[in-house]
């Protein structure tokens, strides 16, 4: 029998653009955040890393709050889209406090401005409308089709945002006239682009009751009651939720890796435009396959053979990418970009549907609706990995001598940018590939689902 449909095409496109206002925060912050602090401020990159880093300590346990707290809200919009909308807000004004430290202010004075800005950023703000923007996937229809193409349109959107904004930053920064002034203007008018998005994406979807989201699941699925530890015990004994924890927060530092591309687009390849051309070669492949994976996925009969397939693609074109990269050849660099890209697409588009599965999974070993909790790995992801990740680049870069006042960076920098671009973003791959295969949720709820004679 064919499964109910919820949503209309404008209820999805809608939901899916979502993901510009997230991307306006994301990609700008994670492309082009320590190369402002260092070429422009005139920050340490490796005190700026230590502070991201430290920063992931405050906001660590927020993720899994915030998920709590919107599976426990009970309002007139619904259980995320409340945190969703004013979340966001908060968003835009410490966005642009970031991309706006005072230049007349003293470095310690610099450094804590930055700091407390981007922990107010990710460890509340972030965490709040991110949560909510993916728990919304469960919330807003119950059709597996359907959420595989909510998330699709949602990293479209994803996507030609990051595109947009890696191909015009640069350019846009120096038509306003170059400098810190320059990027704060920038910083705003993206927060301001963000902040009607998101609330047009907040009111595009409506939340079904809960009696509609139990129906058809048995006996016994009126809501229970539980505290943060309690919901954290029931995270961590979902073995498929750590492993989705495991990849998003491996994805998102190949995304700070990739990110870094603007150091060796400058300083190896001589030309910092490139990192706009290769951010098209990146996006526009990722694009096209999450146009396809709605169909893919009926095809082969579900999201696991085509997510780890997907990535023996996505690592094929990493290695091949390494070797271009030491022979010297941008055309076969991109190419091989693109192919990467390509394998990556299927996992993207279908993320939200494989975790909205695992929280099924909670649901048919536990007994228990976490939803909200559940999507606690998106933000968690973004903010371990992202946070680290960025972090990490700016160690490394510290570690091989870099200084951003120079125009000439010392041979152990360079050689420094050739494995933080080439060589850990496949090694990231590989991992991943591995741990995909193993992550056949969707084959343990239908053996659930079959012991306990329930509908699927």
């Amino acid at each position: 029998m064919a499964e109910k449909t919820y949503l209309k095409w404008y209820n999805k496109v809608g939901y899916g653009s979502g993901d510009i206002s997230g991307n306006v925060v994301y990609a700008f912050l994670s492309s082009f955040v320590m190369i402002y602090l260092t070429n422009t401020i005139g920050l340490s990159a490796g005190i700026v890393g230590t502070l991201i880093a430290v920063s992931k300590l405050f906001d660590g346990f927020t993720d899994i709050f915030f998920g709590s707290m919107i599976d426990k809200t009970h309002s007139r919009l619904g259980k995320a889209r409340p945190w969703m909308l004013y979340g966001y807000f908060g968003c835009a004004v410490t966005l642009a406090a970031i991309f706006a430290v005072p230049v007349s202010w003293g470095r310690t004075a610099q450094y804590a401005w930055f700091f407390i800005a981007y922990t107010l950023l990710n460890g509340i703000f972030y965490t709040a409308n991110n949560i909510a923007y993916s728990a919304l996937t469960s919330l807003v229809t119950k059709n597996s089709k359907e959420r595989v193409q909510m998330g699709s349109y949602r990293f479209i959107f994803a996507f030609a945002t990051s595109l947009l904004i890696q191909s015009v930053t640069v350019g846009f920064v120096a038509k306003c006239g170059g400098g810190a002034a320059a990027w704060r203007t920038v910083a705003v008018v993206y927060a301001i682009v963000g902040l009607i998005v998101n609330t047009i994406s907040v009111f595009s979807v409506k939340e079904l009751p809960e009696k509609e989201l139990n129906a058809g699941k048995g006996k016994g699925t009126e809501e229970e009651k539980y505290g943060l530890v309690e919901a954290f015990k029931l995270l961590a004994s979902n073995k498929y939720y750590l492993m989705i924890c495991g990849v998003y927060i491996l994805q998102q530092l190949y995304g700070a890796m990739i990110n870094s591309g603007i150091y060796y687009m400058t300083y190896v390849l001589k030309n910092e435009n490139l990192y706009g051309v290769f951010s098209w070669a990146v996006n526009v492949p990722l694009i096209i396959a999450l146009i396809f994976t709605p169909a893919l996925v009926g095809k082969w009969n579900g999201m696991y053979k085509l997510n780890y397939r997907g990535y023996m693609i996505a690592v094929v074109g990493r290695a091949l990418v390494v070797f271009a990269g030491y022979i010297g050849s941008v055309p076969l660099m991109l190419a091989f970009t693109a192919l990467a890209a390509l394998g990556q697409g299927p996992w993207q588009g279908d993320m939200n549907a494989v975790i909205a599965s695992c929280s099924e999974y909670t649901f048919l070993t536990k007994g228990k609706r976490v939803e909200g909790t559940m999507y606690s790995c998106t933000s968690l992801g973004v903010k371990l990995g992202g946070g680290l990740g960025t972090a990490i680049a700016g160690w490394l870069l510290s570690w091989s001598k870099f200084d951003g006042m120079l125009e000439v960076q010392p041979q152990s920098c360079i050689n420094m940018m050739h494995i933080m671009y080439l060589w850990l973003p496949l090694i990231i791959d590989v991992i991943i590939m591995l741990v995909l295969t193993r992550m056949n949720v969707e084959g343990a709820n239908e053996k659930l689902r079959t012991e306990k004679s329930w509908p699927g």
